[in-house]
């Protein structure tokens, strides 16, 4: 009969819809005011002999978990410990209702004095926002039909000393959410939930290439001689050895040595650095994947690239159609393919292949296109195809065929000597691939090198320098050999619907803080130092 009762009572007793209210009001105080409160609740705490930040807590299930299983939960009366971030909280006379959150999802807790006893109730009390706690107790569904676990124990696992951001009103700056991404991901579930997909995304690539017999390795980041694409470095030194070292640029000059040394796919999910502008498809610091095929150029690259895309996009949205901004981005279709010039050609009705340089650099002012830079045929052609030509390009494309001047490392184009066998991928106006027939010749590849060291020291920071032991490399005998290489980073941003770069990194490279504000660091010293006094 008690048992009865006390479920009437549960039934009775319903909080106003969810709000932010406290947060909100929170948000008026000064931030240094709302940690000193807080801080005075841990000391409040340890003084009682409570740790406030215990070793472990022993839960039996995820949310998710049960609130899959609940009505069997439910019927059963099973007792049960969860634990999460407490992110919302409502007091009504001696029962208080609150949101807890793990990683798997939200349920409310029903926390009433006479289950939980008085010292409890009164530690309830002094739980904020963001304090993460463990609870113990049986399943049962409010008259307003919300699954609620009822409290009969629970423990403070963590103290949070800095106040939540409000979800609607805290967190809107884009640079906080960047510079504080642990904030955002603790209010943000859509955030969560993209970086879960990165996850998927990059399983679903590794699975593809396992598939395929690529052999996974690992080659340095920290490298004498950076190389493998255009694109000023980071520059460091090396003190035992008194020599500057690079942070990579690619992985292509060492997994070419690879397929020299005997293996015939290989693969490396890897980390590339280049001293570049930041914008929103670039960022210092971000994630390759490159691949090298022996015996096979690249065409054979390109259905191989078709079949990575199908796949991942299967895997992750189960459809081959994805949603990217106002477009439908449809990729079962064969991915259409155009040269480079021919792409020109479509749009400007200028034939570039029958160009000389000096044709090439007028047409192209005439197109309204900075001809300052443009120091050979190839540059001209680049310079035209990005202004007139990559905006367009919204469903697959490859875009094949660049000139030789642009493609130090890809072998001469079979049947036109002014082209090599290049081919980059492009979605949604976005490059997402570049692929080679890669040049084994090292006669050529030195001459090439040879002519990207010209242009180095006319002031082209982006040339690739000598590579002496590449070099030898090569004259070992490098089979004939197609490569890849595609951002995984915009490979996420496509198949999240992001438009920034920064919307799917942990932590993207920003600005430095400006000056005013507070660090958290100098007010608990403050505290510490104070005896709990600002």
């Amino acid at each position: 009969m008690k048992k009865e009762q006390n479920t009437t009572e549960q039934k009775q007793e319903q909080p106003k819809p969810s709000t932010r209210a406290e947060n909100s009001e929170q948000i008026q105080i000064p931030l240094a005011e709302l940690i000193k409160n807080r801080y005075e609740k841990v000391r409040k705490l340890q003084a009682k002999g409570i740790n406030p930040y215990p070793y472990r807590y022993e839960r039996d299930y995820h949310i998710r978990d049960v609130l899959d299983n609940f009505d069997e939960f439910e019927a059963q009366q099973t007792r049960m410990k969860l634990a999460g971030r407490v992110m919302l909280k409502r007091k009504m006379g001696k029962v208080f209702f609150a949101d807890i959150h793990d990683s798997t999802g939200r349920i409310q807790v029903y926390v009433k004095i006479n289950n939980v006893g008085e010292e409890q109730f009164e530690l309830f009390n002094d739980i904020d926002l963001g304090d993460i706690i463990g609870c113990e107790g049986t399943v049962f569904v409010t008259r307003m039909g919300e699954r609620t676990l009822n409290v009969t124990h629970f423990e403070l696992l963590t103290k949070a000393l800095h106040p939540l951001p409000d979800k609607h009103a805290g967190l809107q700056d884009v640079e906080t959410r960047y510079r504080r991404r642990y904030a955002d991901l603790i209010v943000n579930p859509d955030v969560r939930a993209t970086f879960v997909m990165r996850t998927k995304i990059i399983q679903a690539v590794r699975e593809f290439l396992n598939d395929q017999d690529f052999l996974e390795v690992e080659t340095p980041i920290l490298q004498p001689i950076y190389g493998g694409g255009n694109a000023e470095p980071f520059k460091t030194h090396h003190s035992r050895l008194d020599m500057p070292m690079y942070l990579r640029i690619a992985d292509e000059l060492y997994l070419k040595r690879l397929i020299i040394g005997g293996y015939e796919k290989v693969w490396e999910f890897c980390k590339d650095f280049r001293n570049e502008g930041m914008d929103r498809l670039h960022n210092p610091e971000f994630s390759m994947v490159e691949l090298y095929w022996a015996y096979a150029d690249y065409r054979d690259m390109a259905a191989l690239t078709e079949e990575l895309w199908r796949y991942v996009v299967s895997q992750v949205h189960d459809s081959y159609k994805v949603p990217y901004g106002e477009h439908e981005i449809d990729f079962e279709p064969r991915f259409r393919w155009v040269s480079m010039v021919d792409s020109i050609k479509e749009i400007t009705n200028l034939d570039f292949l029958s160009m000389s340089y000096d044709e090439a650099k007028a047409a192209a002012k005439n197109l309204g296109v900075d001809t300052d830079e443009l120091i050979n045929w190839g540059k001209c052609v680049e310079a035209v195809w990005e202004a007139k030509v990559e905006p367009t390009l919204i469903q697959p494309t490859f875009i094949t065929d660049f000139p030789k001047e642009i493609s130090p490392l890809a072998k001469q184009h079979r049947s036109n000597d002014r082209l090599t066998e290049r081919f980059e991928l492009f979605i949604a106006g976005m490059e997402m691939g570049n692929a080679f027939s890669e040049l084994n010749d090292p006669v050529d590849q030195l001459q090439r090198f040879l002519q990207q060291g010209k242009a180095l020291e006319a002031g082209d920071t982006e040339a690739q320098p000598l590579d002496d032991d590449f070099i030898t490399a090569l004259s070992y005998g490098m089979p004939p050999t197609a490569g890849l290489g595609f951002g995984v980073d915009r490979m996420v941003m496509l198949l999240t619907n992001q438009h920034s770069i920064r919307d799917v990194l942990f932590f993207p490279q920003m600005k430095e803080m400006k000056e005013g504000s507070i660090p958290v660091s100098s007010i608990l010293a403050q505290l510490i130092s104070n005896n709990g006094d600002i």
